[in-house]
């Protein structure tokens, strides 16, 4: 391949990288152009592949957004990074048979919080040894009933009811009630 063929081919990854890089933090070209201090017509030339830009000039572009130079080459905008799960792609796990935990995104890379879909049978509880962590964590009450234990409080949540505590206090969860209990709930940072 010649030095020509490679190089229109990496500018047209430049001018498309750079129209999915602004859509993505969503910019309008003229709101990039007006950032980085170049007309909103030299954006448009750069993303139709029309003009190539200088190292110098694409870093000057960036800084708008604000990307580094490495980070524009090496984000991946491909669909093997889901951000949409079915039902039946959230992982489960729980090893308890009375208690469902699946969870959203466990195969993110650098996840940054942990959100998951829990199911409490009847008379399910996650033990007396309260359980601790790192972090905070929170959820919503979708359907059933639950008990929550934290440190020395406790309450009886109904659906609507939600709740929202550091987790590094002992606490704990038990399903009272005659039939599941179903939450969605979230930690910072992930515990599992």
């Amino acid at each position: 391949m010649s030095a020509a063929v490679q190089n229109d081919e990496l500018a047209e990854d430049i001018g498309t990288r750079l129209k999915l890089v602004r859509q993505m933090f969503g910019l309008t070209q003229r709101e990039l152009a007006r950032r980085a201090g170049v007309t909103n017509g030299a954006i448009s030339l750069i993303e139709q592949n029309r003009v190539s830009p200088s190292i110098s000039s694409l870093k000057k572009i960036l800084d708008g957004i604000p990307l580094s130079l490495a980070d524009f080459f090496t984000l991946n905008f491909s669909s093997s990074d889901s951000v949409f799960f079915a039902g039946e792609e959230l992982t489960e796990i729980s090893y308890d048979p009375a208690i469902s935990m699946r969870m959203v995104g466990r195969k993110v890379k650098g996840r940054a919080m942990q959100m998951l879909r829990e199911v409490y049978q009847p008379g399910a509880d996650t033990g007396d040894a309260m359980l601790r962590h790192d972090g905070e964590e929170c959820g919503l009450v979708i359907s059933g009933s639950i008990i929550i234990t934290v440190g020395v409080q406790e309450r009886l949540l109904n659906p609507g009811d939600a709740y929202y505590f550091r987790s590094d206090i002992p606490h704990r969860f038990r399903n009272p009630g005659p039939e599941p209990c179903v939450l969605v709930s979230a930690n910072s940072p992930p515990s599992f």
